[in-house]
């Protein structure tokens, strides 16, 4: 059992439950100084990071326990127990990208004088193995619909606008926006989701067009977001996720997202998103990216079992799917005769993406 609550502990050890099999995460143990030096077995209980003080420590180690130093050398905390937040991976914004969170963590996740370091190498993987547990927390029993596109549809762009009417419509039928997590069609998506109501996100969108881009000043990009995001919501309940990574260092996150799953390993990230988009995948118009995306959930679809029911894959544009880039003739001739070419759809707009989605994988009521 996890526990990342210190009021939940505070109650275990007040109840005098054994230690054995808990796992605590990035908790500030000092409240509970007195109680854990009471402990006289501690074996098998795992201490992951946080607050320790010494003589805890120390103790807990002498009673058979296992504690995880904190790792104060990496930019963000590998032992995390939460979802990140814009707010969070964008503190200090007001003195420029660079001095953020989220760029020194880029920096650091790049630093070739720690690409074979093993101890830089396990504290990436402790971490993102973290966000996952977090993510499954966070996801658990939601009807998730994965958004995919291109990062480079500029703001007020028509491919941006379609993204976030998309969003505001998935979200309203009831469904978890699930993204990228980056900037284009991802942070429409996650802007549509988060919007109250139309007339707002019409207007977000119209003010966001001020600053196109994230190039070339992320700053001003994610500056002028968080003045918008302010005035778009608030939405109700989860309604929008965003799954980002620092592999790649020019795409930084989104605000538009509730919670933020940012990995280090892109292939996980890309992993989780597919996995966790339960309810469908929408594919908005996008480059190479996004066309390895939709193989990689067309591989899970290709070899699904006949009893598994699969979620639909929906492409947006056939233009673009059938002529521009011809992905949707492949899926088709890869479909034929099994599953996969049950659930794959090509459609004109966004509109008829939603529909499909509401026909074939509901939300719960």
């Amino acid at each position: 059992m996890e526990i990342h609550d210190p009021a939940v502990l505070a109650r275990w050890l007040q109840a005098r439950k054994p230690l054995a099999g808990l796992r605590l995460q990035d908790l500030d143990l000092t409240p509970c100084t007195d109680a854990l030096l009471a402990v006289t077995h501690a074996h098998g209980l795992v201490v992951l990071g946080g607050v320790v003080p010494t003589a805890v420590g120390d103790h807990l180690r002498a009673a058979g326990a296992v504690v995880f130093p904190a790792a104060p050398e990496a930019p963000v905390d590998v032992y995390r127990g939460r979802l990140y937040t814009a707010d969070e991976l964008y503190a200090g914004l007001e003195r420029g990208y660079d001095a953020t969170p989220d760029a020194r963590a880029y920096r650091w996740s790049r630093d070739r004088r720690l690409e074979r370091d093993a101890y830089a190498t396990l504290l990436r993987a402790i971490h993102d193995d973290s966000v996952t547990d977090a993510l499954d927390e966070w996801a658990d029993g939601l009807p998730v619909v994965g958004v995919m596109g291109g990062h480079a549809a500029d703001r007020g762009s028509a491919g941006y606008r379609d993204a976030a009417r998309l969003g505001h419509r998935l979200a309203g039928a009831g469904y978890v926006v699930a993204t990228g997590g980056g900037p284009g069609a991802m942070e429409a998506a996650n802007l549509g989701a988060a919007a109250a109501d139309e007339v707002r996100l019409e207007d977000a969108v119209r003010r966001l067009a001020a600053v196109p881009s994230f190039l070339p000043d992320v700053a001003a990009w994610a500056r002028l977001a968080l003045q918008v995001r302010d005035a778009v919501g608030p939405a109700t309940g989860r309604t929008s996720l965003g799954i980002p990574t620092w592999f790649y260092g020019h795409e930084p996150p989104n605000v538009f997202a509730q919670g933020v799953a940012k990995y280090f390993s892109n292939a996980i990230r890309e992993d989780g998103l597919l996995a966790r988009a339960t309810a469908g995948v929408v594919v908005m118009p996008g480059a190479a990216g996004t066309v390895q995306e939709v193989f990689q959930l067309a591989t899970r679809l290709y070899y699904a079992t006949p009893a598994t029911a699969l979620a639909p894959l929906v492409l947006v544009d056939p233009e673009h799917w059938e002529r521009r880039l011809p992905v949707a003739p492949l899926l088709a001739a890869l479909g034929a005769g099994r599953s996969l070419g049950d659930v794959v759809h090509v459609v004109g707009d966004v509109d008829a993406a939603v529909d499909v989605l509401a026909r074939t994988s509901p939300p719960p009521s």
